[in-house]
Formats: structure tokens, sequence, C-alpha cells
């Protein structure tokens, strides 16, 4: 077996149990420290990082209250919340296993131990370390990505009637813990009503974590949610903290949840309903605290009547209903936020002055977009490389002729708009893929696959 790459510390009054514990952990893990005098653990501690700690109950001789562990044990818990402590005793003492684990120690053996029985232990409280490492990481990371972002922080745009309606919806549901379904067609926006319900409610400083149900195969669905033990399958080599946890004091955004079966369902309904989880290949629930937001282009209602979708599950999520139109039914937005889109990809392609004259935003207005507002952002941006001056006309935009219109329900073929943006790229920089690759903001590698991908030689 390879060894783990842990700092264990261990303390104990005994020379003997500190090199017996030496000799059976060295094995597994890189690094592994032995202390007889509790008095150094505040030395140590400070010094040195540790992912765990075997802590003895008793130090001095002829004692067996626990005391003393205890006293230390607090004093671990009080410096670093996280520290993983494992506690030792020859004294099988349920009751003072309790009030240890009540203080904060992760797990409790009893000497003499046997050595894979310890190993495991200390291998568990490890890996439930680098778990909690994990989500402390990904809050910090939230939240300095906040700070970073400031007044730059993405907003939804919109001056018609349905969104001033959205707007205000969202300001009166953010500062409650209502859950919120959201209901629209793919790239109406959906996900940033949910960021924007998060940013303003009072868990905004802690994690937004998204979760694509329709990207999650159904063996997959428990492991991926609720986590999962070590050995749980033939696959977990690990602990894994599920979405609900990492979430846990945050927001939870459920995409795409109409994708669920009927199976998936009852679980999640179990997990929202109680606000606890079991983790795969354990019988101990869990509490969770996690806002839910849901999302979905389907017809929820329908789904219901047809059988399709639990009719408790659907109260459980739609305290707060939300519609977000189509991007064809606010046609007086379109000219709002095709200037955002310039202004940022003219901002990060380096061309600041370009704009749209008017018979262009006519066009874009006639447009259908079927796939919305991400449809208008992309075509927006393919524009803005291609531009060859300040103005961006209507030849500029690559839409299907049979789009430029409201009435249409076709659908794009992006694949012809791509093939035609690539050999546009390279015929205007006279067949140099490097130039063309960074006009498109691709690398090399990728625009030749795609360029194998529609056959384009040059």
């Amino acid at each position: 077996m390879n060894k783990v790459a842990a700092n264990v510390l261990v303390i104990d009054d005994d020379p003997d149990v500190l090199h017996t514990a030496r000799v059976v952990l060295k094995p597994q893990f890189s690094s592994i420290t032995v202390e007889s005098n509790p008095e150094q653990i505040n030395y140590l501690i400070n010094h040195n990082q540790y992912d765990v700690i075997l802590l003895d109950m008793n130090y001095t001789t002829g004692a067996t209250s626990g005391k003393e562990g205890l006293f230390w044990l607090k004093n671990i818990i009080t410096k670093n919340p996280m520290q993983q402590v494992i506690m030792m005793t020859a004294y099988g003492d349920i009751k003072l296993a309790v009030e240890a684990m009540k203080i904060g120690a992760s797990d409790f053996v009893v000497k003499p131990w046997e050595n894979e029985k310890l190993q495991a232990t200390v291998y568990a409280a490890y890996n439930l370390s680098q778990s909690k490492k994990e989500v402390e990481e990904l809050k910090n990371k939230n939240s300095n990505l906040k700070k970073l972002l400031g007044s730059t922080e993405e907003t939804i745009i919109g001056h018609s009637a349905s969104m001033k309606n959205i707007f205000s919806a969202v300001d009166k549901v953010a500062s409650t813990d209502a859950n919120v379904l959201i209901l629209g067609d793919n790239g109406t926006g959906k996900e940033m009503i949910a960021r924007s319900i998060h940013n303003r409610s009072n868990r905004s400083a802690k994690v937004f974590i998204k979760v694509d149900l329709g990207a999650i195969s159904e063996n997959l669905f428990e492991s991926e949610l609720f986590g999962h033990k070590k050995g749980a399958f033939t696959d977990a080599r690990e602990e894994r903290i599920g979405r609900f946890e990492l979430a846990d004091g945050g927001t939870l955004f459920l995409d795409e949840i109409g994708n669920l079966s009927l199976a998936m369902q009852a679980k999640l309904l179990t997990a929202i309903q109680h606000k606890e989880i079991v983790k795969v290949g354990n019988n101990v629930t869990t509490p969770v605290d996690c806002r839910i937001v849901a999302a979905t282009n389907s017809n929820l209602l329908q789904m219901v009547a047809e059988g399709k979708f639990r009719e408790d599950l659907l109260y459980r999520i739609n305290t707060v209903e939300i519609h977000v139109p189509r991007l064809r039914d606010r046609t007086e937005d379109i000219p709002l936020l095709a200037n955002h889109f310039l202004n940022i990809y003219a901002q990060k392609y380096r061309k600041p002055t370009l704009s749209i004259n008017k018979k262009a935003m006519e066009y874009l207005c006639r447009h259908s977009w079927p796939g919305n507002i991400r449809e208008l952002q992309h075509a927006i941006e393919r524009a803005v490389i291609m531009a060859d001056d300040n103005i961006l006309r209507q030849e500029n935009f690559l839409l299907s002729n049979k789009m430029t219109s409201a009435d249409s329900g076709d659908s794009i073929n992006m694949d012809k708009v791509e093939k035609s943006t690539i050999e546009k790229a390279i015929a205007k920089n006279k067949g140099n893929i490097s130039k063309a690759a960074k006009e498109l903001g691709l690398g090399r590698t990728t625009i030749y696959r795609k360029m194998d991908k529609y056959g384009i030689r040059y």
C-alpha cells in the first residue's frame, strides 16, 4: 500500500505505546511524530499542522478518570476546531468516550488496540480531515470571489414589465429561507436568478452549490448528493462529502430537477423534508441546513398529472415560484442585453470602441432567439471577435435567416455557425492558424481539433 501523505501526532506517557504506534502507523502514513509530555502540545500544534492527533486520556500514574485527556482535547479543539483527534485509553469507558465526542473528538480507541483497527481509525480521521479542508477551501474561495467581484457582480438585466415582476419577487423572497422554484426555457437566466436570490439572502456569506441533476446517473445520485463512506461500493476508495453537506449553511441550486426519476425524487424529498441525509454505506443521519432553489424547463404540473413527478416534492420546492420569460417575449430588453454583452466582450477582446448600428439592433430584435439570452450572448461574442471595424452591422451576426422572425421555433445550427466563424477567421488571417486561434479566443490544439471535425483544410 502506498503511504498516505499525512502528518500524525501521537501523545502518550508510555514509551512502549509510542513505539508501537510509530511501528504500526509508519508503513501507512508519511509522518509520525510521538510525544510523551502533554505540556508540549501547545508548542507542537502552534508550530506544525497535523492531519490527525492521537491523544491519551491519562498522564498521571494511577489516573483513570480521563480528566487530563479531556483537558488537552478541549485545548486542542479550542485552538483548531477543524482538528481531528482520536482519544486513546486502556479503559473502555463508554461515558468517557461520549463526553470526548461531545467536546470534539472524531473517534475513540481502546488500548491495547488491534493494529489494523488503529490504522483504519486513523485513516478514516485523515479522510474526514481532508474533506473538511475541502469544504473550508470552497467556502473561502466563495467568500474571496465575492470580495473580488464587488460592484462588478453580474446582475439580472431588463426593464420589461415581466422582468420588473421578477426583480420584485427576488427582493421579497431573498431575505427568507423559503424554497424557490424557477421555471423557464433553457438559456433564460434561471441560474443567474438563483444566484441573485442567494447573494441577497442571509446566507450570502456561505456557499452557493449548483447541481446539474440532468447530468447525474441514477446509480450515482445518492453518492453525489448525500456523499458516501469509504468502501460503500466498489469504487468508493475514500469518504466523500455530498452536495447537501457542502451547501450546509448556504444555498443548494438543483438545476434540471424535472429530469429526476421517481425513485430519485423520493430520496430527494426525504432529505429536503427532514433536513438530514444518510451517506451511502452509513446508517447515521447527518443534519443539513441548506436553502433549496430548484429550476427546470419542464412543465411540472403536467408531469404530476401524468404521474412522472411527485406532487409532494413539488409542494416542497415551490414555496415561491418564479417564471422567467423567453427572450422573444421581452424584445424590449434585447438592446439592453446586447449592449451589456457588447461592453463585456469589447473589453475582453480589446476592442473598446465597438458599437452596434441601428439596423443591426433592429435585426437582433426581430430574431426569435430559441436559445434565449445564452444565444444572444454567444452571437454578440462572435460578432465582436470577427469585427473588422468599430461598427457592428447586420452581416456581423451569423443568425439563420429562417430564425429572424418572432414566430419561428426552429433551432439554429450551431455547428454550421462555428464552422463558418472558424473559416472566416482563418481567411482573415491569411491561413495563419495561430493568429486565427488567438482572435477566436481558442488554443491551437482546440482550433485544430475543430478544423478536423468540420473538415476545414488550409
